[in-house]
């Protein structure tokens, strides 16, 4: 036997024996498809599916955040599929997922770890995720995820309370479930920190005692970088390097009232690393509907919301998601119904493409109400043709990735159709592909990527360049701002900042232990911009190290 640390996840179907009971074929079938879609998640996700039992699944992680981005990934897909469904033969999963010390023993898992994530598992809303605190604690700073602290928790089994936190999932709108404390099993010891009660109510007497509090809040929305792979029916998505874009045909209402915008290419749009949801902004868009300013989208479906939409009959509304995937629909007998018609019609075109990100109303009628914001952008030119740091592009180069993520550029951007761009951000990275031109492709590609990391992105590859110097003597370690970098005294950033933006070629910064900045500029090569910059820097500073190469920070190679 051996021990070792794992990440414990733990799903089962809610109400699966009643649905048996209605109709076992169906179920039965119905339950193959989507454990072959939990299956594959979790597959992808790095994970290891270590023990099954009718409708259940117990899985392995290296670490928490692979485990939760995989069970939201996996939630948000089912919930998808279910829309097909009435709401009492939909097959919702519960998951539950914490760290703990396990046994592995012939390629089983022992130990309390499994068993406090089949009870947290439990404590889970239908279609929801509940996290141990060791969990939530690995994940709050590094997902796009919220969660509702419901405190310690009594579970069967288990000798000490386990200190649990709700995921919140996302609507069909966009907005956020309020996770409900179960009752059964579970006793509540401190009541959620992150949100405000607005009900505290139904107190009733039973022989003796009070049942309990129910509380109903707002979530605020503080969303940071996370996702999942994406395909619009404009893109194949990382997760299928070879599915066809497919867009579904509409309903006959649909094809009446609410006409589809025009696609663009295949892969004109594919998201390849993992986030839900844009990321905050300083404040939602208001304001009229200008359709040369919608993120996300191709130049073509700009043209659209130009002309037919800004002609098409009221009420109507605009849903799209950061893919670039969109719905739209005309005459509908209100305001509400043009929300659900165009949000049914964005996601469907999602599903189809196995597009795993929401759609969300960017407009109804001719008013913006879309909640993000515009996506941060970085300052143009977007890219400047430098032909010293220019060259081909090669997958394995690319950094600031994982290889896994550097395999599906080398499936899916390498034999793209031009014009494609990739884009590179705080833990993100986003390819657009099959765009008219290099501008839209940049653009497109740097929007997306910067509602998913929460910051301007970076472009560092168009079609089959590099576009920036990628160092090779040093160990990118992330993107490099010389404005706020701490490691550069105040009073000079400044002066590097300037002196950066008027040079070319390779570009090497070099601080001492005064913070004293050493600039080498306009080299030819990697190795002369870093000589320069640790010469200058001797001059003024001590101990003088790399601290950037072109647009990175570096540190040395492991």
């Amino acid at each position: 036997m051996k021990r070792k640390i794992a990440a414990i996840f733990a799903a089962d179907i809610a109400g699966y024996s009643r649905l048996v009971a209605e109709d076992e074929e169906e179920t039965l079938r119905r339950l193959a498809s989507y454990r072959s879609v939990v299956d594959d998640f979790i597959a992808k996700a790095g994970g290891r599916i270590f023990n099954t039992a009718g409708d259940a699944v117990l899985a392995e992680f290296p670490s928490a955040v692979d485990a939760v981005r995989c069970a939201i990934d996996i939630q948000e897909s089912l919930r998808t599929r279910n829309m097909a469904y009435p709401p009492s033969r939909q097959m919702s999963f519960r998951i539950g997922i914490t760290i703990g010390d396990v046994v592995e023993r012939d390629g089983d898992l022992l130990g309390d770890g499994v068993n406090i994530a089949a009870r947290l598992e439990g404590l889970a809303e239908v279609g929801g995720i509940c996290v141990s605190r060791a969990v939530h604690e690995q994940v709050a700073n590094k997902l796009s995820v919220q969660f509702a602290d419901i405190g310690a928790q009594e579970v069967k089994n288990i000798p000490t309370p386990v200190h649990a936190y709700m995921v919140a999932m996302r609507r069909e709108d966009g907005t956020y479930a309020t996770p409900q404390v179960k009752k059964a099993g579970a006793k509540v010891a401190a009541a959620p920190v992150w949100m405000w009660p607005l009900v505290v109510a139904v107190v009733s007497l039973v022989g003796i005692g009070v049942t309990g509090f129910l509380y109903n809040k707002k979530l605020k929305q503080t969303e940071t970088a996370v996702v999942t792979p994406s395909v619009s029916p404009n893109a194949v998505a990382s997760a299928t390097p070879t599915a066809a874009a497919v867009t579904p045909s509409p309903t006959p209402t649909q094809m009446a009232k609410a006409p589809m915008a025009p696609m663009t290419p295949p892969m004109a749009n594919a998201a390849m690393a993992p986030t839900p949801m844009p990321s905050p902004s300083v404040s939602p868009m208001t304001g009229k509907l200008l359709a040369d300013s919608v993120p996300f989208v191709s130049d073509r479906v700009r043209g659209y919301l130009s002309t037919e939409y800004a002609r098409g009959a009221d009420y109507k509304a605009f849903a799209l998601n950061i893919a670039g995937i969109t719905g739209s629909a005309f005459n509908q007998p209100d305001e509400d119904a043009a929300r659900n018609a165009a949000l049914e019609q964005c996601q469907k075109r999602a599903e189809a493409a196995q597009n795993q990100r929401r759609c969300e109303v960017y407009a109804v009628g001719n008013n913006l109400v879309y909640a993000h914001g515009k996506p941060p952008m970085p300052p143009q030119p977007f890219m400047r043709h430098d032909a010293m740091t220019e060259r081909a592009f090669v997958s394995k180069d690319v950094p600031l990735i994982r290889d896994q993520g550097k395999q599906r550029l080398e499936t899916m951007f390498v034999p793209a159709a031009r014009s494609r761009a990739l884009a590179l951000g705080p833990g993100q990275y986003f390819m657009n592909s099959g765009s008219p031109s290099p501008e839209e492709a940049m653009r497109r590609a740097l929007e997306s990527c910067g509602a998913i990391a929460g910051g301007p992105c970076l472009i560092i590859a168009v079609d089959e360049n590099f576009v920036v110097p990628i160092p090779s003597l040093f160990k990118v370690t992330g993107l490099f701002h010389a404005a706020n970098n701490p490691t550069i005294v105040a009073d000079a950033r400044d002066d590097v900042v300037r002196r950066l933006g008027e040079s070319l070629g390779w570009n090497a910064v070099a601080v001492g232990t005064a913070g004293r900045p050493g600039l080498g500029l306009k080299a030819a090569d990697e190795q002369t911009a870093v000589n320069g910059a640790l010469g200058e820097c001797a001059k003024k500073d001590s101990d003088c190290h790399v601290i950037a190469i072109g647009p990175f920070t570096v540190g040395p190679n492991n």
